[in-house]
């Protein structure tokens, strides 16, 4: 067995020696300490792999030393011994942190398979404690790329709902990250170590997703042969993702509305009510108000769902995260692949922030991936991005002849934009789907745009044209 630092509490000084003696047989690094009290000190300073305490020691008992020690380290795994062993001391400190209990007197036999089971626990728990910092670290807010004013001010959003209970609905096309995000809301939350579950409502069909949202009793319907627990009972404590809330069938969304007011459910085939602690995030890339007009979504559930809204701008209208995006993805699959990471030479650049990304990021994420693979010297070549290497050059941003001319004097781009706007909405006479189509933009998009330069105005979404 590989050499592993134990501490050893213990008042018995006869036993204390006893013990130090067969774990140092055993080949393992020993400290000792006569107390609870000493022990917790002693796991700071020397933070052994794993703790050995007796149940019953003067000062500060192992009862009261796992409490303490569980709160500063988690990872270290704590065996009880003890002489006085009874089924209620052995719940109790089972219960809040020990991972076994041992009766003396014990063979070497039992002590040796003890501390090799609690060794290998305290390696899964390392492994865990390493893959959820990863996790926190990959999903923290500074560290989601945001070069452009668009996405810092998404961000700052996220920033803000993030501590709170309150629903978000997170809108966007498909690919720009609407499940990132919601996965940086949930780890920066008080819920961040809960459950997050997602649940994409447009990848199931309609009679699979009540039953996969609610979950069922055995016998509910034909090949129910167990109860299974839904994604909402699976959230318990933490957040579920509604996913392309805007597929739901209407005769979900009346349930889905009592789901997020009232907490509470019956799965199919049950009757008993079942009660769930779970924070909503609901995403879509579709135009929900529309789809009231339409009769295909809940009016009701809108306002639930949409107390704080954040829109995520399509990646083509925040170029200036095209070339960090870019080398964030060369950097995660070149070290994924155990490749250089190449430079990237000016007509790639000018390709890759021209090019228009109708998928968005997961687009750009995809050629990357495949351009990583196909990588064979120390350049990012247009070879190796074959579909924006084939568009001809007008349409990367090399035209004849500009499109608008740069005046000397220079130019707002706000005010420019604004501008356009206005020269939009007026030639469409306020049609906001046809002035949307004429900048080239989405409908909400044009409306994320109008509300930035204040041309919305009051109770414009009470007094919209029919369109």
């Amino acid at each position: 067995m590989s050499d592993q630092r134990i501490l050893i509490a213990e008042d018995n000084e006869n036993f204390r020696r006893l013990l130090l003696f067969q774990l140092k047989h055993l080949g393992h690094t020993v400290i000792t300490a006569a107390d609870g009290a000493e022990a917790l000190e002693k796991a700071e300073a020397e933070s052994p792999a794993l703790v050995i305490a007796d149940l019953n020691m003067p000062r500060m008992g192992a009862i009261e030393m796992i409490r303490r020690l569980k709160e500063k380290r988690p990872d270290i795994p704590i065996i009880v011994i003890t002489a006085y062993g009874t089924v209620d001391s052995a719940v109790e400190a089972m219960k809040i942190g020990a991972v076994d209990y041992i009766q003396k007197p014990f063979e070497e036999e039992r002590i040796k398979l003890a501390i090799g089971k609690a060794l290998e626990l305290r390696k899964i728990l390392t492994e865990n404690l390493v893959l959820r910092r990863e996790v926190r670290r990959m999903y923290d807010f500074s560290n989601i790329i945001a070069a452009s004013a668009g996405m810092q001010k998404v961000l700052e959003l996220a920033e803000q709902v993030a501590p709170s209970n309150s629903t978000a609905l997170l809108i966007g096309e498909s690919g720009t990250g609407k499940e990132l995000l919601a996965r940086a809301i949930h780890l920066n939350s008080q819920r961040s170590r809960g459950p997050f579950v997602a649940l994409n409502c447009a990848a199931l069909p309609d009679n699979l997703l009540e039953s996969e949202l609610f979950g069922y009793e055995k016998g509910a319907f034909t090949g129910a042969t167990d109860r299974k627990r839904g994604r909402f009972e699976l959230a318990d404590g933490g957040t579920l993702l509604l996913d392309e809330i805007g597929r739901m069938p209407l005769a979900l969304q009346a349930k889905i509305l009592r789901l997020v007011q009232e907490k509470e459910f019956e799965r199919l085939g049950g009757e008993q009510t079942i009660r769930a602690d779970v924070r909503f995030l609901v995403a879509t890339n579709m135009d929900l108000k529309a789809l009231i007009k339409e009769g295909k979504f809940l009016e009701d559930l809108y306002y639930r769902i949409s107390v704080f809204p954040i829109t995520i701008p399509p990646l083509r209208e925040r170029p200036e995260d095209i070339l960090p995006l870019t080398r964030s993805f060369l950097s995660r699959f070149c070290a994924d692949m155990g490749k250089p990471v190449p430079r990237i030479p000016p007509e790639t650049e000018q390709a890759l922030c021209s090019h228009p990304w109708s998928g968005n990021v997961r687009e750009l994420q995809n050629y990357i991936e495949r351009a990583v693979i196909l990588l064979r010297g120390d350049t990012l070549t247009l070879d190796l991005l074959p579909e924006i290497a084939q568009e001809p050059a007008r349409d990367r941003g090399k035209p004849d002849a500009p499109l608008f001319r740069l005046p000397d004097s220079g130019i707002s781009l706000e005010e420019l934009e604004r501008s356009l706007l206005v020269q939009a909405l007026e030639r469409t006479g306020g049609n906001k789907t046809a002035a949307a189509k004429a900048l080239g933009l989405t409908r909400a998009t044009l409306r994320y745009r109008m509300e930035k330069y204040g041309l919305l105005g009051p109770g414009a979404d009470s007094e919209e044209r029919t369109e």
